[in-house]
């Protein structure tokens, strides 16, 4: 039996696929440094439009079709796909899905205005990823997410899926980051976000504001340890977040080689 320690990586971007800022590149890096340190290592990331399966070579998990994720009673289906990260043999997962992420642009149309779906297509990713996990039924004992669009995921995992067993022993790491957009997720979001009757208003409290910030804010909540990506983190993140009692607080160091995160997977992991 398999001695080693499975962390996943649930990332909006992540090099060489997306790099929209420069914590992308740091995703990889972290990927690669787990699996050279023992750890059994997979990622989860959207497959916008704009990467290149042909180029990347991605290609479809049958065992993992059919994927039908519900919110507010509507039924959206995933295609899973799946490459290999260069110059390593880790595994990267794509979801995909027809309407909401297969455009040709990211979270912008070509007159650069924001889409007004962003806050469902959000939700989408979050719920969606964390079905697939329990789909290929792989227990990682760690999920370190990073990129706004994962903000949901660690309030997920302490409500929804809490009982489930592929999550019953995961550890969450969250990562602050540069705030990328200004734009408001609708004022529906909250309403979209409550994926299931076990999320409270008290839980849906940060998302309020509906924007950036407020995903930021509930992935860092609920997490068991906060990490900080960027040296322009909004200073009320870093205010709020930078000591938090009863979590593991890792703050930016543009010198870092890393050995930093691969020292709090080890203590988290346990």
């Amino acid at each position: 039996m398999s001695t080693k320690k499975r962390i996943l990586f649930i990332a909006n971007e992540i090099s060489p696929y997306l790099e929209l800022t420069e914590f992308a590149e740091v995703v990889n890096r972290l990927a690669v440094l787990s699996h050279e340190n023992n750890f059994e290592v997979r990622c989860i990331m959207p497959r916008f439009g704009v990467i290149n399966e042909r180029r990347h070579r991605l290609h479809e998990v049958v065992r993992l079709s059919g994927i039908n994720v519900t919110i507010q009673n509507d039924d959206y289906p995933l295609t899973i796909k799946v490459a290999s990260l260069p110059n390593a043999r880790l595994q990267v997962y794509f979801l995909d899905n027809e309407d909401f992420f297969k455009r040709k642009s990211i979270f912008t149309d070509e007159q650069d205005q924001w889409f007004d779906d962003n806050g469902l297509r959000t939700v989408l990713f979050c719920k969606g990823a964390l079905e697939t996990v329990r789909k290929f039924g792989w227990p990682p004992d760690l999920i370190h997410c990073s990129g706004w669009m994962t903000g949901l995921i660690p309030m997920y995992l302490k409500t929804v899926y809490k009982r489930e067993p592929v999550f019953s022993h995961s550890k969450i790491i969250y990562t602050i980051g540069s705030k990328t957009f200004s734009d408001k997720l609708g004022a529906d979001f909250a309403e979209l976000a409550t994926i299931h009757e076990s999320i409270t208003p008290k839980e849906l409290e940060f998302l309020k504001e509906n924007n950036n910030t407020a995903l930021f804010r509930t992935g860092a909540q609920f997490s068991d340890a906060i990490t900080f990506g960027a040296d322009d983190v909004e200073k009320k993140l870093l205010d709020d977040f930078s000591k938090v009692k009863g979590k593991k607080i890792l703050p930016f160091d543009p010198e870092s080689d890393l050995t930093d995160y691969l020292q709090l997977y080890t203590d988290l992991a346990g």
